[in-house]
């Protein structure tokens, strides 16, 4: 995984380089040649900031009143304070903002265009005109600031990235601050290269997950902050050692793909790329997080046809292009990937195709095929809100999008449990939960079942739920609304103990059958018998959870073809049977 990121941040083209990272800079300051201010302009989306690469970053040496050098924060370096700010706060940010200034007139002396930034910070009035300037501009204390120095942007300048690569090296190979010499670190082999090195003790930070579980600063990947996760005497990161150059490769990959390739699934990012890039339209995951719309080509259609391209060879696609997702969350602290997952590109449009086949349902009207659903209301559908759902469920229904794998039954529990509750409230059925109960039967192996009403299922549970519909409907027939009718009265008793009530409900249905005319009543006592052809004297006299699911499922398809009317309902299969048949 770690090399496939490796890789990842090479084909991007990032300057993965110890001592430089990525920040979300959020403010331009532009001096003139003289160290004059010129400008404040705000950079990004007006909330996050704007992405920079190669920033000078202090990693694991900016503690004891250490600032970073060039970017640093708006309180750092304009000493801006929120109300009511401590006192120690305060005096440890000024002490922050001497270092700052000294760095920048150390590197001055070596790179004369930065004389003009180190001349504007040795200016209180000018600090203070920048301080009103950008609090005119409602800049926070937390945000980050970057220079313009008489039109030149000094991260740019190889000089100046010279100079503080030197620095760096120095003041990790020499005594920091009055400390002893630390003694030299014994050498091992790097886990992703297989050189040897003298390892990290502490990894740079991956940014981005403070909205499922991680930190606001970062955190980090392989962290050992207790004795516990230690061994050998080895301490922190040392335990799975690393050379900088490539972890700085893997978390500046890592950060990339959070903040380019990104979705927020619930209480986890799910981010993938492939070897070779592929465009939007052709991305199959694409299409699972946000199926196209309904006056366009479906989800499972567009697979299909990128699928029938390559394997005709009308679409260029490269032999051994291949996908890799990840999914990931925060967890005190350390990134915690829940899932990794890599394989063919071809694959991948095949499983997707796949994916939308096992869900396809019909309409709640019956009259058409439901909308594809996308992958976080498959995943709504088995909790009563999405804030409900725990992370390690939507992982473990994205590996099963993914690698083709079964529905866990538990997941049928719940959404089951759901459908059942919105059966008694009388609420409108929900597409992706019936989709993802036929899902289940489809994955699991050796059920056929189509989107349409399946009359002919082998299944009596089935049999039994298209039964109660078809009763349900003859109640309504006969005596209109009576409010609690023969559904919410007896449904979840009928699907759990069919053989106690199918008799009864039978026998009931006799007195509504001569409150119709000879035509209706006539239908009604077809189906009746058409049904009960099927089921025979084979009423079950209890269902499991397997049976409940397909008696719910019986029950919906049912009543989506009466929905539709005895002939739409007819062609609607047939044409549904047809389509089965071609996939």
């Amino acid at each position: 995984m770690l090399v496939r990121l490796i890789e990842y941040a090479r084909q991007q083209g990032l300057d993965a380089e110890p001592g430089f990272t990525t920040r979300k800079v959020r403010w331009l300051v532009q001096i003139s040649g003289e160290g004059e201010l010129i400008n404040v302009l705000p950079l990004g989306d007006g909330k996050s900031g704007e992405p920079v690469v190669g920033c000078p970053d202090m990693h694991n040496m900016n503690a004891g009143g250490r600032a970073h050098f060039l970017v640093e924060t708006v309180q750092t370096v304009a000493l801006l304070f929120k109300d009511k700010e401590t006192d120690n706060r305060i005096a440890a940010t000024r002490e922050k903002h001497v270092f700052f200034l000294e760095s920048l007139r150390q590197a001055s002396a070596e790179n004369p265009d930065l004389e003009p930034l180190a001349i504007f910070l040795s200016d209180e009035d000018r600090i203070t005109m920048l301080r009103e300037r950008l609090e005119q501009e409602k800049a926070k204390p937390a945000d980050w600031l970057r220079w313009e120095v008489a039109g030149r942007d000094p991260l740019r300048d190889e000089g100046v990235r010279e100079w503080w690569r030197s620095w760096r090296a120095a003041d990790l190979a020499g005594p920091a601050h009055g400390k002893r010499k630390k003694k030299k670190d014994k050498e091992m082999l790097c886990l992703l290269t297989g050189e040897s090195i003298v390892p990290l003790k502490t990894q740079p930070k991956i940014k981005g997950l403070s909205s499922v579980g991680g930190l606001g600063t970062g955190d980090v990947l392989a962290g050992f902050d207790k004795a516990s996760f230690c061994s050998f005497g080895l301490k922190k990161a040392s335990n799975a050692a690393m050379a900088g150059q490539p972890v700085q490769q893997f978390v500046d990959g890592f950060n990339h793909l959070i903040r380019t390739r990104s979705r927020r699934l619930a209480g986890v990012l799910v981010v993938h790329w492939f070897k070779e890039a592929v465009s939007t339209e052709e991305d199959p995951l694409s299409f699972i997080y946000e199926p196209p719309g309904v006056t366009e080509a479906t989800a499972m259609q567009s697979a299909r046809e990128i699928l029938a391209a390559i394997r005709s060879g009308r679409r260029p696609v490269v032999p051994d292009n291949r996908y890799y997702a990840m999914t990931i969350s925060g967890a005190s602290g350390r990134v915690m990937v829940r899932d990794w997952m890599e394989g063919s590109f071809e694959e991948l449009v095949d499983r997707t195709r796949q994916w939308f086949a096992d869900l396809e349902i019909v309409a709640r009207d019956g009259r058409r095929l439901a909308p594809d659903p996308k992958f976080m209301a498959v995943c709504g559908a088995i909790v009563r809100d999405l804030k409900d759902i725990p992370a390690p469920t939507v992982a473990s229904l994205w590996h099963a999008a993914l690698a083709g794998l079964p529905i866990p039954q538990p997941f049928v529990a719940q959404a089951l449990a759901r459908f059942r509750a919105d059966l008694v409230r009388d609420q409108s059925f929900n597409h992706a939960r019936m989709g993802l109960m036929k899902a289940y039967f489809i994955r699991k192996g050796g059920q056929q079942m189509t989107a349409y009403l399946n009359r002919e299922h082998p299944s009596t549970a089935y049999q039994c739920g298209r039964l109660l519909a078809i009763l349900a409907g003859l109640q309504r027939a006969a005596l209109g609304d009576v409010g609690a009718g023969v559904v919410q009265r007896y449904y979840v008793a009928a699907s759990q103990t069919p053989g106690l009530f199918v008799g009864r409900l039978i026998a009931n249905a006799k007195n509504h059958l001569g409150k119709l005319d000879g035509g209706l009543a006539h239908w009604y006592e077809d189906q009746i018998a058409e049904i009960m052809g099927r089921i025979r004297d084979a009423v079950p006299a209890t269902l499991d959870l397997e049976g409940q699911t397909m008696f719910a499922l019986g029950y919906y398809q049912q009543v989506a073809a009466n929905r539709a009317g005895k002939k739409d309902a007819d062609n609607g299969e047939s044409a549904n049977a047809k389509k089965g048949e071609a996939a």
